[in-house]
């Protein structure tokens, strides 16, 4: 059983040292925020925003007023000695990225450990990651999973990326710029094989979207649309999921759906090779033997 605090956690500011926190803020939805956090945003001595605008609305919408600074990729360099200096003179700073856990594919992980490696004070504030959200409920196997974040932006260098992580046998998760996801999915297809996957968009938003099928499938629903917004999280299964039925078992499941379905063969093939996470030519070649055997 978890242990509650007997008393309220203190203000920030009765603490004697200088604290980094390391905030996690809302994906898309404003309210998905904890109060722990709004109370650190409200206390904190400095907040480093990767876009102040966009951290501004967020504290707008809760009713909170704070200093803002800028931290992102292209100042981290110069701002780190600065927050570092004003963290060692006592100055509680809460550092936030523009959605979601600040370091995990964002801005942060320089001051952490500039922090770390000087022996200051840093204490997360846990929250939203748009990885484990978007796993939580993709229905991809969860009991194996690899964060690999935005793929390597050189084709050459993401080429050899992707021919490291083809052989792992869980669940990985990739982000990406709903631009190139097209073309990375059939980069995908080319080096893994048509596996299944599934395409989330604009979790938490008003648009929110869950896709799932094979690569292949994926690419041409997404090739037939106008445009496509919104970051991208893409979830893709291994080649044959390690808790899949076997040879007997498998046979019995596709005799029971095809007496149970009138829908065509391919379809089947495709309905039970996501689910099951095997390749579609292998079930839809059983289903035919079955088929012919009846």
């Amino acid at each position: 059983m978890l242990s509650m605090p007997s008393t309220p956690e203190p203000a920030i500011k009765d603490q004697e040292q200088g604290c980094l926190f390391v905030v996690a803020t809302p994906i898309g939805n404003l309210e998905d925020i904890t109060l722990r956090a709004l109370k650190i945003l409200t206390q904190a001595d400095l907040i480093a925003a990767e876009d102040t605008r966009r951290t501004r609305r967020l504290l707008t919408a809760h009713n909170i007023s704070n200093q803002l600074i800028s931290y992102h990729e292209h100042n981290e360099a110069q701002r780190t000695p600065e927050l570092i200096q004003r963290i060692r003179q006592g100055d509680h700073i809460a550092l936030v990225s523009d959605a979601g856990t600040p370091s995990v594919s964002d801005p942060g992980y320089r001051l952490v450990h500039q922090a770390r490696k000087q022996g200051l004070c840093v204490v997360p504030i846990p929250g939203v990651s748009a990885a484990v959200t978007a796993l939580s409920a993709s229905g991809m196997a969860t009991d194996q999973f690899t964060f690999v974040g935005f793929p390597q932006r050189k084709k050459n260098k993401r080429i050899q990326q992707l021919k490291e992580l083809s052989a792992y046998q869980g669940t990985l998760i990739f982000y990406q710029s709903p631009r190139r996801l097209i073309e990375f999915m059939d980069e995908l297809r080319s080096i893994f094989g048509d596996r299944p996957a599934v395409v989330c968009r604009e979790m938490t938003k008003t648009y929110e979207e869950f896709v799932q099928d094979s690569l292949s499938a994926l690419i041409e629903q997404f090739c037939q649309r106008v445009s496509l917004k919104g970051e991208c999280t893409l979830l893709v299964g291994p080649e044959t999921y390690q808790t899949g039925p076997d040879q007997q078992e498998l046979e019995k499941i596709l005799e029971q759906k095809l007496a149970e379905t009138d829908l065509p063969i391919g379809q089947i093939a495709k309905q039970i090779a996501l689910e099951y996470g095997l390749k579609r030519n292998t079930i839809y070649d059983m289903l035919i033997k079955i088929k012919k055997a009846q």
